[in-house]
C-alpha cells in the first residue's frame, strides 16, 4: 500500500483528492491536515510514502517541504497547487519536493503521479515544465555554475538528463531514446555521480538551471 498524506487548507479539495485515490485499491489516506504545521506532525505521528501538499496553505507549504524531508525523509512531497510560477517550482523542487502537481490535473493523471512519487520519480506537470521552459529562455542560458557541473557528461546522459527535466519517468525517457530502461537507469546513475547530485530531482533542477531544457 502507498500511504498517503493530503494537506490543503480548502476542506472541498482535500475531499476532491480523498475521494479520487480511494478509487485506487493501492492507496491508503493516512491523514490529513490543513496547514503546514499540522501536516509536518502528520509525517512524523504517521508513516507516510507521498505527501500531498499545498504550496499556499497556511504555515507556508514550502516551509512544510523542508521539514518532513528532514525528519521524514523515506516521505516523498508532491505540491499540489494552483500556482504554477517558477519561482514557486523551484523553490519547493530545492527544498525537497519530488513534483509539482497543478489543482486541475486529471484524476488519473493525479493516481499515476503518486504511484511515481512513491517509486522516487520526480512528478512535474506539463504545463508546469513549459513555464519552466519559457522563464530560462527569456532569461538566456544556464548559469556558468550550471553549465559547468554538466560539462563532463556525455552526449547521451544529456539527451537522458534533458528528458528528466521534464518530469518523464525511466519508462518514458527509455521510449524517447529508443534505450532499454536499465541503461536509461544506469545512465541517471552516473549523471547523479557526475553532476553531485543526491537524487534526481536535484538533477532535474540542474537541468533547467543549464539550460538543457530552452
Amino acid at each position: 500500500m502507498i500511504r498517503v498524506l493530503i494537506a490543503d487548507d480548502e476542506a472541498l479539495m482535500r475531499t476532491g483528492v480523498r475521494l479520487i485515490l480511494e478509487n485506487d485499491d493501492e492507496i491508503n489516506i493516512v491523514a490529513e491536515a490543513q496547514d503546514a504545521h499540522e501536516a509536518v506532525e502528520a509525517c512524523r505521528a504517521h508513516p507516510v510514502d507521498v505527501a500531498l501538499l499545498d504550496i499556499r496553505m497556511p504555515g507556508d507549504g514550502i516551509t512544510a517541504v523542508a521539514e518532513i524531508t528532514r525528519h521524514s525523509p523515506r516521505t516523498r512531497v508532491v505540491m499540489v497547487t494552483a500556482f504554477g510560477e517558477e519561482t514557486s517550482v523551484t523553490r519547493a523542487l530545492r527544498a525537497g519536493a519530488h513534483g509539482y502537481l497543478l489543482k486541475d490535473t486529471g484524476p488519473r493523471d493525479l493516481i499515476d503521479a503518486v504511484r511515481r512519487a512513491a517509486a522516487g520519480e520526480l512528478v512535474l506537470a506539463p504545463q508546469v515544465t513549459r513555464q519552466l521552459v519559457d522563464f530560462r529562455t527569456r532569461m538566456g542560458q544556464g548559469s556558468d555554475v550550471a553549465s559547468g557541473r554538466i560539462a563532463d557528461l556525455t552526449p547521451a546522459e544529456r539527451d537522458v538528463l534533458r528528458l528528466l527535466g521534464t518530469g518523464l519517468s525511466n519508462a518514458e525517457i527509455a521510449t524517447q531514446l529508443h534505450l532499454s530502461p536499465g541503461t536509461v537507469k544506469a545512465h541517471i546513475s552516473s549523471i547523479l555521480t557526475r553532476t553531485d547530485c543526491t537524487n534526481r530531482v536535484q538533477a532535474a533542477v540542474l537541468a533547467h538551471e543549464a539550460g538543457l531544457l530552452d
